[in-house]
This record gives C-alpha cells, sequence and structure tokens, in this order.
C-alpha cells in the first residue's frame, strides 16, 4: 500500500447522518469504551502493603506538620509586622 493512500473508511464532510452513524450509539459506544479504559487502568493499580502504607501515612503527616509551623510561624511574624507598623500595643 502506498503511503499516501488513506487507509480505512473515508467519510466525507457533508456525508448524510446514516453513512456516519447514529449519534445516539456513538454516544453510548464512547461511553461503554470510557468505563472499558477505567477498568483497564484501574486493573493496573497497586496496593500498597501494611509497611508500605504505614510509611507513606507518616510522610505525609510529617510533611503536614512541616507546613502547619511554616504557616503559624509566619502567621506570628506578620501579627507581629502589623502590631508594629500600626503602632498597636504588644498583645503579649
Amino acid at each position: 500500500m502506498d503511503q499516501d493512500e488513506p487507509r480505512g473508511e473515508v467519510v466525507a464532510a457533508g456525508a448524510t447522518r446514516e453513512k456516519r452513524g447514529n449519534p445516539f450509539s456513538r454516544f453510548f459506544g464512547s461511553i461503554a469504551l470510557f468505563i472499558r479504559q477505567v477498568i483497564a487502568e484501574l486493573r493496573k493499580v497497586v496496593t500498597p502493603t501494611r509497611k508500605e502504607l504505614f510509611k507513606f501515612t507518616g510522610v505525609v503527616l510529617v510533611f503536614v506538620l512541616i507546613v502547619m509551623g511554616i504557616v503559624y510561624g509566619l502567621d506570628f511574624a506578620f501579627g507581629l509586622m502589623t502590631h508594629w507598623v500600626f503602632g498597636i500595643p504588644d498583645p503579649r
């Protein structure tokens, strides 16, 4: 087959609805295809072991605590700065 020749069925731009197929069957066919692809991807998911689950949970908790500390520090610093800028007595 020559590389310039189209492969498969070619539908002209002005083709009637019968030649292109029923829009409802195309719609439900695309939904069915999507569901089959989702199931195929879910089969690839690997469930972590108990050890991995605890390790990942620990990493997330440590990260959250670090971010909480950073946010608390920034909030405290900005609070002191606004009290200083506006001349409000120190709240301590």
